[in-house]
Order: C-alpha cells, then sequence, then structure tokens
C-alpha cells in the first residue's frame, strides 16, 4: 500500500545517506493530514547521539505546533523505531507510529539496536555500563516538590 507520509519519510532517509549528510533514516509527523515536521538522522553530522530523525521530527513538530504533547499527530518513519526514539514516541504521546524497515533490516547494515533492549531486561547494576543508585532520599526531595507543586503542568 502506497502512502505519501511514508514515501516522503523513506524519500528523506535515501537523499540523506546520497547527499552525505548522515543515516538512512528520515521521520514526518502529520497532524490532520498535513505534516507538520520532518527529521532526519544527523547523528554524525551534528557529533549528537540523540539526533535522530523520529527525534528530531517531534521537536520540530512540538515547536511549529506550540506544544510538548503531540496527541492527535502520527509519525512515519523509514524505519522502526530504536528504544530511545520508541520512548520519545511515548512521551509526546502521538497516536500512531507507521514505520517502513524493520529493525532487524537496520541491523544488517550496522544499526543494531538489540543490545539495548537485552540490556533493559537486566537490574541497573548487571548492565553492560553499570547503573550505580545514589543519595535517592536526598533527590526524593525534587518529586515532593513536585507533587506538591499545585500549578504544574503534567505530561
Amino acid at each position: 500500500m502506497d502512502n505519501p507520509f511514508m514515501a516522503r519519510a523513506i524519500q528523506l532517509s535515501t537523499e540523506n545517506v546520497t547527499s552525505g549528510r548522515g543515516g538512512p533514516f528520515g521521520a514526518v509527523v502529520v497532524k490532520d493530514g498535513a505534516i507538520v515536521a520532518e527529521g532526519v538522522n544527523r547523528v554524525t553530522a551534528t557529533n549528537d547521539p540523540t539526533a535522530h530523525a523520529e527525534v528530531l521530527a517531534i521537536r520540530g513538530a512540538c515547536k511549529n505546533l506550540g506544544h510538548f504533547g503531540l496527541a492527535g499527530c502520527e509519525i512515519y518513519t523509514s524505519c522502526e523505531p530504536c528504544p530511545m526514539c520508541l520512548g520519545a514516541i511515548y512521551w509526546a504521546h502521538l497516536s500512531c507510529v507507521y514505520f517502513a524497515g524493520a529493525a532487524a533490516d537496520a541491523s544488517k547494515v550496522g544499526f543494531d539496536d538489540s543490545l539495548i533492549y537485552r540490556e533493559l531486561a537486566h537490574p541497573p547494576l548487571q548492565r553492560k555500563i553499570p547503573m550505580i543508585q545514589m543519595m535517592r532520599d536526598s533527590a526524593l526531595a525534587a518529586f515532593r516538590a513536585w507533587e506538591d507543586r499545585p500549578d504544574k503542568i503534567l505530561y
């Protein structure tokens, strides 16, 4: 099934590679049948490991729509989102994710995020990068302050 939004995400991913500007990933955020933001992989171009196509498209959509939540929006991405992008999609409350390539396809060309999925299943101290909790009681003060704040903006 052809879809113009997915076609655009795939076009962005291909152009990003052929231009030499980044990796083979593109994404578009759509609201009410119109593209509100686009993103391409900019990890190596910006030396920013978080500059994935989906994250940049989400950032652009939030800026363009003037809100941190994207409920009612959809994202079309040239590949199944990695764990970081998936987290951003959930935090942005996007209504639907459409993807073309599978994570296994990306893995075959060197973009393998299976380690991250495996690591999430381990307790923090048993992960490849040790995660050591400290000063929890002190940190809870910020959560108490947030909980007590009457004018907080929930997300």
